[in-house]
């Protein structure tokens, strides 16, 4: 038969219990001491308040067995009550065993609503006080070896999520690193880029290629997903991009080569939205392919304006999928905003989206400005609309023609 802690004998749980008694009678506490001596307890003996409480800051117990009233002059237990109060707000206290010749059904309710453990009267029963002793002293040890263990659980998570946010933060420089450290300039031309990954890490890239003096190449992708796995996916086709793309080679021509580069590379549930165009510096003339991204806007000059849209579907679905060739002209004033669906997917707190007919207005208000300026205007606008974190990255590449 399973044995029981009030069935074990006394000496299994006292044997080396370190306890702290209080009272103020000299004669009590002789007793209880000479008692709890003969199973092999190691007791501390004090006879007020102040004496209670140095001694449990300063050392460990296993149980404190206690006094309610240390004042001659008083019955009520109120002063046992106030030091129960202040016992408890220590960190783990150890159990608390209560003693008092005044014992009340509501004095001994009040007490048990303090977090005492249990509540013995004067004069004691040597047997009864020694089966209490042990069962508290018990709990106590087994709720202290719980506590060490959530602790050292808890310290092993916070462990373990300090080294995620370092592998994070590095993970963030690096993906930086990609980036454009500085955005080429073309003759006649400004170029201005921002990105702001959602999360630690983002799926969003933008890059900047010059191919010669008088031409260069723009581009802009999304990775489906978030988080680390979108963010190694974008390094790769940031490797492919800056390792294929070259001036003679068209912008249909390499969204063909990484759409096979990523079908072999990638699951099927991984996609990249992907735009790249050449720009001819001299003649203006902006060669494009759309791989399902959020079609760039041209506005001109004088206030129209259009999308580019021709190209194909999403990278990384359709091996032998075919991408059209699309041709812009740009005169001077025309400004070309490439953007993420971050930018028009940004949510205020009504659930609202900033979308692009938010978008438009604003770059048709602002078309005046600079690469730049437009830049921080967008940013500015779709902050200022969501009123909070950003819900996905968000990344933006404008290029300004002329004055």
């Amino acid at each position: 038969m399973e044995t029981t802690i009030l069935e074990m004998p006394a000496e299994s749980q006292l044997t080396a219990a370190r306890i702290l008694i209080a009272d103020d009678q000299a004669d009590v506490l002789n007793a209880l001491r000479l008692l709890l001596k003969g199973y092999g307890c190691e007791t501390l003996a004090v006879t007020s308040p102040a004496e209670l409480l140095g001694a449990a800051e300063n050392r460990e117990f296993d149980l404190i067995l206690m006094d309610l009233n240390y004042a001659r002059d008083t019955t009520s237990g109120r002063e046992g009550l106030e030091l129960l109060a202040r016992l408890q707000r220590r960190e783990s206290p150890p159990p608390i065993v209560v003693m008092t010749g005044w014992a009340t059904v509501g004095l001994a309710v009040e007490v048990m609503q303090h977090g005492v453990a249990d509540f013995v009267e004067k004069p004691w029963s040597n047997a009864r006080l020694l089966e209490i002793l042990q069962k508290q002293i018990a709990l106590g040890r087994e709720s202290r070896r719980l506590a060490a263990g959530e602790k050292q659980a808890r310290e092993g998570i916070i462990s373990q999520l300090h080294q995620r946010e370092n592998e994070l933060a590095d993970a963030l420089a690096i993906q930086q690193g990609l980036l454009p450290k500085s955005i080429p300039q073309l003759s006649g031309y400004k170029i201005a880029g921002a990105w702001q990954p959602a999360h630690s890490v983002g799926g969003d890239y933008y890059d900047v290629l010059t191919f010669g003096n008088e031409t260069m190449g723009l581009c802009i992708a999304d990775v489906a997903g978030k988080g680390m796995a979108a963010a190694l996916l974008m390094s790769n086709l940031q490797a492919a991009v800056r390792g294929l793309a070259s001036a003679s080679l068209p912008p249909n021509g390499l969204c063909a080569r990484l759409n096979s580069l990523v079908c072999h590379n990638t699951g099927s549930d991984r996609f990249i939205t992907f735009f790249y165009a050449q720009l001819d510096g001299p003649s203006g003339r902006l060669l494009y392919t759309n791989a399902g991204h959020n079609a760039p806007f041209v506005v001109r000059r004088d206030g129209s304006h259009e999308r580019l849209e021709t190209g194909g579907g999403v990278l990384g679905v359709f091996p032998n999928q075919a991408f059209s060739l699309g041709t812009a002209r740009l005169a001077p004033g025309d400004r070309v905003i490439l953007f993420t669906d971050g930018v028009t997917e940004a949510r205020n707190p009504a659930g609202e989206e900033f979308g692009e007919e938010r978008l438009v207005r604003l770059l048709l208000e602002n078309r005046a400005g600079s690469a730049s300026e437009l830049q921080e205007n967008i940013l500015k606008a779709a902050a200022e609309f969501s009123r909070g974190p950003w819900d996905d990255d968000v990344t933006l590449l404008l290029l300004a023609v002329g004055a």
